[in-house]
């Protein structure tokens, strides 16, 4: 009796193996690239996992892949720069779907999923007015230098994948207390070296990664308007309007909102004096035609000025003394209200124009 079913079992086993190494015949590759051996193919819990979830990843894989035809180019050559197989974009896929501004339960952020205190380690800027784990291309240089450090770390990619959802210490743990970094013995449900959410996470990157292998859909699918554009980083003043810059490219602002996640509000911080955002490539000419004479003629405010709070001056007058307003020297100041102290220094965002003729003159009229 015992025997028929182990042998019950044993069949099933290697029909399901069967059928995944027939369905997916990308596998060998996906596999190689995650230094995965070919034999996992067979491994029960992985063949329980594939045939449980390939329908719904697959269509999750098609929502991800019509979502992110503008970053995928911007995402293959960081990948390649960085000597990070262009398979783990699949990463980039199961953590965010490729939501540039996706927000998890945890608060992770972005493409990659950076939570606050990894962003900081790897010096993208996160504050009330501006969020690098939303741009394409910082948090990608991020994660690719976090993923290379794990691999140097623990010498195979499915390991670094693994820490980078649960952490270094973590998989430092299950691994000794395992005995092994064994792909199959990490992933164990009944042994539970790893969180569920660790061990269903790698088995989730392989079958998306075969999915989108197998389909040689990849990163050339056609269809759509601006989404289907190659995409440019160009540089800006801080205080710029992506409206006014939408309006010299002539195209719609909600479409280059799209490209550039990581502005909240559509308008640049005045933090910085300049910035980078991305713009169709076919908008190339027209914008370096066109940005610096806007830039010139505007009242772009891409100087600040300093002041000092004199007796009866509120936030509303100082900022029609510069051209300014209350709402900008308030985000410049990080002010969480009004209230201003005799003789406190200022500083006032302002334009070209404006700051000129303060350096003309000595001060304003």
């Amino acid at each position: 009796m015992y025997k028929i079913l182990f042998i019950l079992i044993f069949s099933t086993v290697t029909v399901y193996g069967d059928l995944v190494e027939e369905k997916y015949p990308s596998y060998s590759y996906v596999f190689s690239e995650f230094d995965v051996e070919r034999s996992y193919v067979y491994n029960d819990a992985f063949q329980k996992f594939v045939f449980k979830n390939e329908k719904g990843l697959r269509r999750f894989y098609k929502r991800s892949i019509k979502r992110g035809k503008v970053i995928l180019p911007t995402l293959r050559n960081i990948l390649g720069d960085e000597n990070v197989s262009d398979l783990f974009i699949y990463l980039s896929m199961v953590e965010s779907g490729f939501v540039s501004h996706a927000v998890s339960p945890k608060k992770a952020v972005g493409l990659w999923q950076f939570m606050p205190a990894t962003a900081k380690q790897y010096n993208l800027t996160v504050s009330d007015h501006y969020d690098e784990r939303c741009d394409t291309r910082s948090s990608t240089s991020a994660a690719m230098a976090y993923l290379n450090k794990l691999y140097r770390q623990f010498g195979k990619w499915y390991v670094a994948a693994m820490a980078y959802n649960c952490g270094e210490g973590c998989v430092e743990r299950a691994i000794k207390k395992a005995g092994t970094d064994d792909i199959a013995v990490l992933t164990d449900d009944r042994l539970k070296y790893l969180p569920k959410e660790t061990r269903d996470y790698i088995k989730k990157i392989l079958l998306v990664a075969m999915i989108g292998e197998n389909e040689i859909l990849g990163f050339d699918i056609q269809g759509g308007s601006i989404a289907n554009l190659d995409v440019t980083e160009v540089e800006v003043s801080g205080g710029t309007d992506l409206a006014d810059v939408a309006s010299l490219l002539t195209m719609e602002k909600s479409e280059l909102l799209k490209l550039n996640k990581k502005v909240k509000n559509g308008i640049l911080p005045h933090e910085k004096p300049k910035y980078n955002i991305m713009i169709p490539s076919a908008k190339i000419y027209a914008f370096y035609l066109r940005y610096e004479l806007y830039r010139c003629e505007s009242d772009v405010k891409v100087h600040s000025l300093s002041h000092r709070v004199k007796m009866g001056e509120t936030l509303t007058s100082i900022a029609e003394l510069y051209n300014s307003t209350k709402e900008e020297i308030m985000m410049m100041n990080n002010l969480l209200d009004e209230y201003l102290v005799l003789d406190q220094l200022l500083l006032v965002p302002v334009s070209e124009k404006m700051f000129q003729k303060v350096q003309s003159k000595g001060k304003v009229k």
